[in-house]
């Protein structure tokens, strides 16, 4: 199963003390132990290394700590799903089309990556807002277990 990792998932995934930690870190586990394909942006590696490094976490996270986590946890074991600027242009007239306006334009993103790699599943901790973006993914839109 070929499965799109959402910003969430991956920083949850890392930060022992988030509330998501166990089921983003076993997901992230299965895919570098090969149980399951993961999938993520060029986007979202960048969207990881900017909230990683910013977020009030008790313990912050520095660049160098930030590049880490990314070359030793996602890097190795994830597809990088590039998006063209024909796939960026589609994405922003799709919102504008639908008078979606602000960050949902950085989910859609995520949503154009997942189906350009083919995914069959994205796991995400933002399953509502998610399925309201992308109807056609439905059931298929779900937090990691």
């Amino acid at each position: 199963m070929k499965i799109y990792f959402d910003t969430d998932v991956l920083v949850a995934s890392v930060i022992q003390l988030h509330v998501h930690f166990h089921a983003a870190h076993a997901a992230v586990l299965a895919v570098r132990d090969r149980t399951i394909e993961g999938c993520v942006s060029a986007h979202g590696l960048a969207e990881f290394y900017a909230v990683i490094t910013r977020a009030p976490f008790s313990s912050p996270v520095f660049p160098l700590q930030a590049w880490q986590a990314l070359s030793d946890n996602f890097l190795p074991a994830f597809e990088v799903v590039p998006l063209s600027t024909e796939d960026y242009k589609s994405a922003i007239h799709s919102c504008a089309q639908r008078g979606w306006a602000g960050g949902r334009i950085y989910d859609l993103l995520h949503i154009a990556s997942a189906s350009k790699a083919g995914c069959d599943r994205i796991f995400t901790f933002n399953v509502r807002h998610f399925q309201q973006l992308a109807p056609a993914f439905g059931g298929r839109i779900s937090v990691p277990h």
